[in-house]
């Protein structure tokens, strides 16, 4: 029990101070809207009534996290899975094309990853262009990734699945290239001196020797993959998933409603990489490199 307190006593000390910084945020920002009714109503506010007032707010300027917690339960636990009222349901139309999209990402990532390690060509002329790839504002490519797919019929989940793809690959092209290079030159001439093919080599040395690299790129990827899963859905006025919760609260200024979509992709995409951190312990210790 004491070792428990200690691992998550600092983790509660960050939280309590960011829900203060929070709750004292909220005041601040919503204090000029409740000023302004109590001066149209000709009466003075108290401190406390002011600092309730801010707290109750319809459509604040920066919710409460109560009020956040609160807007998360009715719309989750009070909610059908099936209504489209339901976060639950948002959130699955979003995962289901950060899945896609990750895989697609991943397997893209990882052949050309292959590609630049074994090829000299495609190290001196693939690789740039895919570090010039990631300038590009996500926000620029995500129209015109829509627009082209649906002027050839494909619209619906492959759309956001691509522009996933786009954000989740790099990560993974980076690391696995890192980690394939990373036996040394003892290593590899080892490998010859058994006279061990490339395929040989490739399976018993570097794709092992890899995989904390590519784990670690697979949490970053994920967590890309959704945030372009996301990004998918705002320019096409999309009535599913998060990014259509994120337009419809900005649309009628509901930003309780903002907040608690907000909220909800970041816990989706902890699980994710919590989900990939766990296979990541499960892989390493039956390749035996954790304990």
């Amino acid at each position: 029990m004491t070792k428990l307190w200690h691992n998550a006593a600092p983790v509660l000390t960050i939280l309590a101070l960011l829900m203060a910084l929070w709750y004292g945020a909220a005041v601040a920002l919503n204090a000029a809207w409740a000023k302004d009714k109590a001066a149209r109503a000709d009466t003075l506010l108290t401190f406390s009534e002011l600092v309730s007032d801010t707290m109750s707010q319809e459509k604040p300027l920066l919710p409460a996290p109560h009020q956040v917690v609160k807007e998360i339960y009715k719309t989750t636990v009070l909610k059908k899975v099936t209504s489209k009222r339901s976060l639950i349901w948002h959130g699955w139309i979003t995962l289901s094309a950060t899945l896609l999209g990750f895989a697609f990402g991943t397997t893209l990532g990882i052949l050309l990853a292959v590609g630049i390690v074994y090829s000299r060509a495609m190290d001196m002329s693939v690789m740039p262009w895919v570090i010039t790839s990631q300038t590009i504002p996500i926000l620029a490519v995500a129209p015109m990734i829509i627009v082209v797919l649906n002027a050839v019929g494909v619209s619906g989940l492959l759309p956001k699945a691509i522009i996933s793809m786009y954000l989740s690959f790099f990560p993974v092209v980076v690391g696995m290239v890192k980690g394939l290079r990373a036996p040394d030159q003892m290593q590899l001439d080892q490998m010859r001196t058994w006279n061990a093919s490339k395929s040989t080599s490739f399976w018993k040395l570097r794709l092992p020797r890899s995989m904390p690299y590519l784990f670690a790129s697979l949490k970053i990827g994920i967590a890309a993959s959704l945030v372009g899963a996301i990004v998918g859905e705002l320019p096409t006025g999309a009535v599913a998933g998060l990014g259509a919760r994120l337009l419809a609260g900005s649309y009628y200024g509901q930003t309780i409603q903002i907040w608690s979509a907000l909220i909800c992709a970041a816990i989706l995409a902890a699980s994710l990489v919590a989900i990939i951190g766990m296979i990541e312990k499960v892989t390493l210790r039956k390749m035996g490199m954790l304990p």
